[in-house]
């Protein structure tokens, strides 16, 4: 797999820096760029322009050149700026629109899951960055893999997360004769470079659509969303699933959450919710909560 290394360097007169890339752009000569608006065939230049500090941007065949304003120093930010520059890089950013760097081989492997009707398709890079879950066509307008995906009369449901996409199937079929076929098609597709989530998806909150706005929670119920958020979730998503809280009964001290994903619908999750979950909010939370209960299991 090709890796991107991004060399900064602070020019004499401190107003430029310098970011040599280890890899050729494709571009024939040098082009400066003094706004977000002229760059709007660039994504990589414009990404720069969306950095406070960012005057000028100089695209060479090799690098970038960025002319700061006098807001502050180079040596403050150029480490960072260059990490950024690296990762966009790395991550399959365009430089310009019609031209992409060397294609960066994918891979794409299928993991089993709790859920037997849910398999987990892993990529070797990052897919999103925020939680989307779609439970038909009609809900994958900003949602393109998504969408592709639903073409396959066998999805059922589709759940995406980091670097990895969750598919439900229907129960006519088994995964052993169609895991081959959409596991390539989904490698396809992003070794192709094509949109996976536009950027006008809404992306997933950390509790229900239905729940209070996080700031107006009780005290418990934002010790409940922590303990979820920083404990539960990564145990869950490495099932390809995801939790939601929905809700805390204050006279009951009953907890009440959604499932998504592998977690949705799986014959386990009961013994989930008790053993794991449950068990883990009471040790963390004496005397606070007494049940743990799904919307949706």
């Amino acid at each position: 797999m090709s890796h991107f290394i991004v060399t900064p360097f602070i020019k004499k007169d401190n107003k430029f820096a310098l970011f040599t890339v280890n890899a050729s752009f494709g571009i024939k000569e040098n082009k400066t760029f003094n706004s977000v608006e002229e760059a709007k065939d660039f994504p990589l230049v414009q990404q720069m322009f969306y950095l406070p500090f960012v005057k000028s941007v100089e695209l060479m065949n090799n690098g970038l050149a960025l002319e700061r304003f006098d807001i502050l120093d180079w040596k403050d930010v150029i480490d960072e700026v260059g990490q950024e520059i690296q990762k966009y890089l790395n991550d399959g950013g365009k430089v310009t629109a019609a031209l992409d760097l060397k294609k960066i081989p994918v891979t794409v492997y299928a993991e089993s899951t709790p859920n037997p009707s849910v398999m987990k398709f892993v990529a070797n890079k990052m897919l999103v960055d925020a939680v989307y879950e779609f439970k038909s066509i009609e809900d994958t307008s900003t949602a393109p893999i998504a969408a592709a995906l639903f073409q396959f009369p066998f999805v059922k449901e589709i759940f995406l997360d980091t670097n990895y996409i969750s598919i439900n199937k229907k129960e006519e079929v088994e995964w052993e004769t169609i895991v081959m076929e959409v596991r390539e098609f989904i490698r396809a597709y992003i070794e192709d470079g094509k949109t996976i989530i536009s950027s006008a998806a809404p992306a997933q909150e950390t509790f229900s659509s239905s729940a209070t706005p996080l700031e107006k929670l009780d005290k418990t119920s934002q010790e409940i969303v922590k303990i979820i958020e920083d404990y539960i979730k990564p145990a869950v998503a490495s099932d390809g699933g995801n939790i939601l809280f929905d809700n805390y009964n204050t006279e009951d001290k009953s907890v009440q959450v959604v499932l998504q994903g592998a977690c949705s619908g799986c014959p386990s999750s009961t013994i989930t919710l008790k053993n794991g979950i449950e068990t883990m909010l009471k040790e963390m939370l004496p005397g606070k909560v007494a049940t743990v209960t799904a919307l949706n299991g």
